[in-house]
């Protein structure tokens, strides 16, 4: 893994990195590998050059096709050319660390759920997206995603229901499938040409999803960033730690919000299931006696 470059700069106290102090800041739980990427990216020439124009025209996109898919057929999607199309622009031009980290996220998103089903009062199955490489996002990875959150929250909420109980803190919760992904940054494309990051490509990608899917599917995708803070509930429920909630921020999930922020929306769902993630491996950590890792 290469060193930013805001490490490798001494410190100036007359001209000091916020990307330094961000690092070196430990008041949230984050995986230091993790930090140290997603800081990389946020400090690239692409975030500060490309993103302050790719936000604008993005959002316009969004508009436009909105217009124009109230005169197409309302069932009509093609999602199998979109995530192909994902799947290309991640492998030729989006930075290792933006590819890294998006990867990732379809792990931890499991593992979150996986620990919510296996700590409930009652049975839930789930699906959990394991991709290995980003040639795997080419299976509806996206798509999937959405639809393993909102199913598993339906399911959830039904048994609950149905049985009579809800979820309560648990004493010895099960961390068995929390861990890190076996997921290498040094494995992700790197070519001349992936420059792009993180921000940037979610908010070129949010309206080449809207286009090639249809209208329910989009929604879906956009009000599940909401969902944030119910995830966070029911994790914050079974470990009696609803102190940890205060960097879920995703807004309410019974207000649905405006599209066309989508993609700022999702760089902070990134966001915040790294956190809860990292929370939870330190948990795991302090269980088995072992000194957990600082962010």
């Amino acid at each position: 893994m290469s060193t930013p470059e805001f490490l490798e700069r001494p410190h100036d106290p007359r001209d000091p990195s916020p990307w330094l102090a961000l690092y070196l800041d430990h008041s949230t739980p984050i995986d230091d590998e993790v930090k140290r990427a997603w800081l990389d990216d946020c400090s690239s020439r692409s975030r500060q050059y490309v993103l302050p124009f790719m936000r604008p025209f993005a959002r316009a996109l969004i508009v436009v096709f909105q217009v124009a898919k109230t005169f197409t057929p309302r069932k009509m999607a093609f999602s199998r050319t979109l995530h192909r199309l994902l799947a290309w622009g991640m492998e030729h031009f989006i930075r290792p660390e933006a590819n890294w980290l998006i990867l990732r996220h379809f792990h931890l998103g499991s593992q979150v759920l996986q620990f919510i089903a296996a700590n409930a009062p009652v049975a839930v199955p789930t699906n959990p997206l394991r991709p290995a490489a980003v040639a795997d996002v080419r299976e509806d990875m996206f798509l999937v995603h959405d639809l393993n959150l909102y199913n598993f929250i339906i399911r959830l909420n039904q048994a609950l229901k149905a049985e009579g109980r809800r979820l309560e803190p648990v004493a010895d919760p099960d961390l068995s499938m929390i861990g890190r992904p076996p997921l290498e940054l040094a494995d992700m494309p790197r070519r001349r040409r992936n420059f792009l990051d993180l921000q940037s490509a979610i908010e070129l990608f949010t309206p080449i999803y809207q286009l090639l899917l249809t209208d329910d599917d989009f929604w879906r995708a956009t009000n599940s960033l909401q969902l944030d803070e119910t995830i966070g509930l029911y994790a914050a429920t079974l470990l009696d730690a609803r102190e940890h909630l205060i960097l879920v921020n995703n807004k309410h999930p019974l207000l649905p919000m405006s599209t066309l922020r989508a993609g700022y929306r999702l760089s902070l769902h990134g966001l915040s299931t790294e956190m809860l993630h990292a929370f939870l491996m330190q948990l795991k950590a302090q269980r088995a006696g072992a000194e957990p890792e600082l962010p």
